[in-house]
């Protein structure tokens, strides 16, 4: 293979790799914290992959522009953060379709684009900063539960964030695969091998409020201010102009059929973005979308096994599944927290939508990550008043 294909394909390979392995726990505890089974689950995390994988193809072979298509990691942060709304989980589904639907109409009412580009950044990073940190501080609970079993996972990504940072979030899984397969030997608990097998669990959505406003609303701003947004600015720092509606259009279809399988939503790769679009990909930019087709082909197979993953995942040991999702968001926490108090003028309205997000509080049925944001832009708004001479 010539090297001006090879470094683009073997940047794609990465891509896919590290994409999927750095969050696909954040994903499986998300989906069950509002309600799934471990089938329903698994089910979610085979359509998200398959459709992520598709889009970027699509994308990416339309336009011959590096476009990757990712899940919605803050967004499974979020719903785990959640928890279950009235009608359980086909009020989850529901509310995936109306976050599809609400990404299709970004792409058809170009006014809807430039609101959300209006929620100051600030508070959209508080929000999310809020979001992960529950997920975060299950790596330290973890370690006090069974610090023998989630010690060697955090002892690997701590060495692999000084060695080889970008593979810090996979490598830790894979001591966490490594524990787990101790823990099986050990207690000789029985694999179902019927469990193995990729199979979609359709689920008949339901349309509830509790899941219009605690999940659609939410699962869709966060979607579209922390990787959507930022997934396009990444992507003209690298020179390239993402066709915007065309993106919405796609992530926004991709998400509503994947719903009643289970999938939460699909949108544009932020920071694994720069490893299809950026210098890894080959110094020739005319031809780094050859990544990003890469990546997608990759991702295919990979979803086509993620029942497997979901099953490992269902038999760690206690702790262990809660320290890796918190591990693979603790970059995703730093760069929120980074962005939200950078500038001095804004920190207090950024420190409240924070607390609040954090807290996890749900009032009358409603996430705190909608509290959080309300919150947020209200103190904002108030603090930011014009004076009257």
């Amino acid at each position: 293979m010539p090297i001006e294909t090879s470094r683009p394909v073997a940047a794609g390979v990465v891509t896919a790799l590290v994409g999927f392995t750095s969050a696909f726990v954040v994903v499986l505890q998300g989906l069950t914290a509002v309600g799934a089974t471990h089938a329903q689950a698994a089910s979610g995390l085979l359509a998200v992959t398959i459709l992520m994988g598709l889009s970027s193809i699509v994308l990416s072979l339309t336009t011959r522009l590096p476009i990757t298509v990712a899940w919605s990691t803050p967004g499974a942060a979020l719903l785990a953060s959640t928890g279950t709304v009235d009608g359980g989980w086909p009020a989850a589904v529901g509310a995936f379709v109306v976050t599809g639907v609400l990404v299709l109409a970004t792409g058809l009412v170009p006014a809807l684009g430039s609101l959300i580009t209006r929620i100051p950044a600030s508070v959209a990073q508080a929000m999310l900063a809020g979001i992960v940190m529950q997920l975060c501080l299950g790596t330290v609970t973890g370690m006090a539960a069974n610090p023998w079993a989630v010690g060697p996972v955090v002892i690997v990504w701590v060495l692999a964030l000084r060695l080889a940072p970008r593979w810090a979030s996979p490598l830790a899984f894979v001591a966490a695969a490594v524990v787990i397969a101790v823990h099986l030997a050990r207690s000789g608990a029985p694999v179902d091998a019927g469990s193995l097998v990729p199979r979609l669990e359709l689920t008949a959505p339901t349309f509830t409020l509790g899941g219009l406003v605690g999940i659609a609303l939410p699962l869709y701003l966060v979607t579209m201010a922390s990787q959507n947004v930022p997934g396009v600015a990444v992507m003209r720092g690298f020179g390239y102009e993402v066709p915007w509606r065309r993106s919405m259009l796609v992530t926004g279809a991709g998400t509503v059929l994947g719903a009643p399988a289970g999938g939460h939503a699909i949108n544009l790769a932020a920071i694994s973005a720069a490893l299809a679009a950026g210098p890894d990909a080959g110094e020739d930019r005319s031809r780094r979308w050859i990544a990003s087709v890469t990546s997608g082909i990759v991702l295919v197979p990979i979803g086509i096994a993620s029942a497997a993953f979901a099953t490992l995942v269902s038999l760690a040991p206690e702790g262990v599944v809660a320290a890796v999702a918190g591990l693979a968001l603790m970059g995703t926490l730093a760069t929120s927290l980074r962005s939200a108090l950078a500038e001095p003028g804004e920190q207090v309205p950024a420190v409240v939508t924070f607390a609040v997000a954090a807290s996890g509080t749900a009032v009358a049925g409603v996430s705190a990550a909608f509290w959080a944001l309300v919150a947020g832009l209200v103190l904002r708004a108030v603090l930011h008043r014009p004076t009257t001479a």
